[in-house]
C-alpha cells in the first residue's frame, strides 16, 4: 500500500526510515512530501520547501491548537521558506523550525 493511493493516512504514525527519497510509515511507503498531523499523514506536491505555498498548509493551520512546533524538511539542501509561508506561520503563531529533510 502507498500514500499515493489513499492521499491520506489517518492518525498518529511515526517514521519509521527515510531514503531515496521517499518515508515508510505506518506500514505505507511514500515517494515525496508529507504533511503530517495530529489527525494524519497527506501527500504534498512540493518537491522541495521553494515548492511550499500557503493552500498546501491549509490543514496545518486548522489543526494548530494541538501542535507544539512545526518541523520543516526543506528537500536535499537548507532553504529558506517562501515569504507567504513564513507569514503566515508567524501569523497564526505556529513555532517552527528548518531542517534539510535528510537530517
Amino acid at each position: 500500500m502507498t500514500l499515493e493511493a489513499t492521499r491520506f493516512l489517518p492518525g498518529r504514525h511515526v517514521i519509521d526510515s527515510f531514503g531515496n527519497g521517499g518515508f515508510r510509515l505506518g506500514g505505507v511507503s511514500h515517494q515525496g512530501s508529507l504533511l503530517i498531523t495530529p489527525s494524519g499523514v497527506r501527500a504534498l506536491p512540493a518537491v522541495d520547501v521553494s515548492d511550499l505555498i500557503v493552500e498546501h498548509l491549509a490543514q496545518l493551520v486548522a489543526e494548530k491548537l494541538a501542535i507544539d512546533m512545526v518541523l520543516i524538511g526543506t528537500g536535499r539542501e537548507m532553504l529558506p521558506l517562501p515569504k507567504a509561508v513564513m507569514q503566515l506561520l508567524r501569523g497564526e503563531a505556529l513555532g517552527y523550525d528548518l531542517m534539510s529533510t535528510n537530517a
